[in-house]
C-alpha cells in the first residue's frame, strides 16, 4: 500500500482522523464511516499509526501493525484512540483541538529481524528509515521511524525503546525479538 495513495487520499485520511477526534469529543466513540462514500484505496486493509502533538510535544500516539481494518477505518479508530485512550496522557479536550498537530503514518508490513547479538542489531538498523518493534513477552514497544529525529544514535534509539517496553536499557535475552517496518507519513 505504501506509495499508492494520492494526495487527495492522504488529505481525506487526515480529515477522517480529525473528524474522528471531534466525534469522540461529542459522542465518546470513534467516527463510523460510510464505506460506499470512500475511494477504493481507503477501503483496502492497511495498518496505520496516528500521532498527536500539542505545541511540539507528543500528546498521543496509537496504531496498528496489521491491516485488519480498511485503511480509513483504521485511521478513524487510531485517531480516536490516540486522543482518548493513550494511557500516557489524559483525554484530549475541546480546548486543545485547535492546537493539535496530527500525523498519519502508513506502515509497510512487519519484517522480522533475525539477529545474533545487540551489536548485530545495531549494525543492521537503518537510522531515519526503520521503525522498530521489540518484544520480549510480556513486554513490547515500538518506535516509529520519526523517533530517529530525536534519537539519531542507534544505541540511544534501542536503549530508549527497551525502556519504553519496561525493560532495562541494556536488555538482551534469548527470547527478545525484533521486527522492522517503514512508514509513509502525512
Amino acid at each position: 500500500m505504501k506509495g499508492n495513495l494520492t494526495q487527495e487520499d492522504k488529505a481525506l485520511l487526515r480529515a477522517i482522523a480529525l473528524d474522528s477526534i471531534k466525534h469522540g469529543l461529542e459522542r465518546n466513540r470513534p467516527l463510523r464511516l460510510d464505506q460506499d462514500s470512500l475511494p477504493q484505496a481507503l477501503r483496502e486493509p492497511g495498518a496505520t499509526f496516528v500521532t498527536l502533538q500539542l505545541h511540539g510535544r507528543l500528546r498521543g500516539c496509537v496504531g496498528s501493525f496489521e491491516g485488519t481494518l480498511g485503511l480509513a477505518d483504521d485511521v478513524a479508530q487510531n485517531a480516536y484512540s490516540a486522543a482518548f485512550m493513550d494511557f500516557r496522557f489524559p483525554p484530549v479536550s475541546a480546548e486543545e483541538l485547535p492546537d493539535l498537530a496530527l500525523h498519519v503514518s502508513l506502515l509497510t508490513p512487519l519484517e522480522p529481524l533475525e539477529v545474533e547479538s545487540r551489536a548485530d542489531l545495531l549494525e543492521r538498523l537503518r537510522p531515519g528509515v526503520d521503525g522498530l518493534l521489540v518484544a520480549d513477552p510480556p513486554h513490547r514497544a515500538t518506535f516509529l521511524p520519526q523517533v530517529w529525529e530525536s534519537l539519531s544514535d542507534p544505541e540511544d534509539f534501542l536503549g530508549e525503546l527497551f525502556l519504553k517496553a519496561g525493560l532495562a536499557r541494556d536488555h538482551w535475552s534469548d527470547t527478545v525479538s525484533f521486527q522492522r517496518y517503514e512508514v509513509e507519513e502525512f
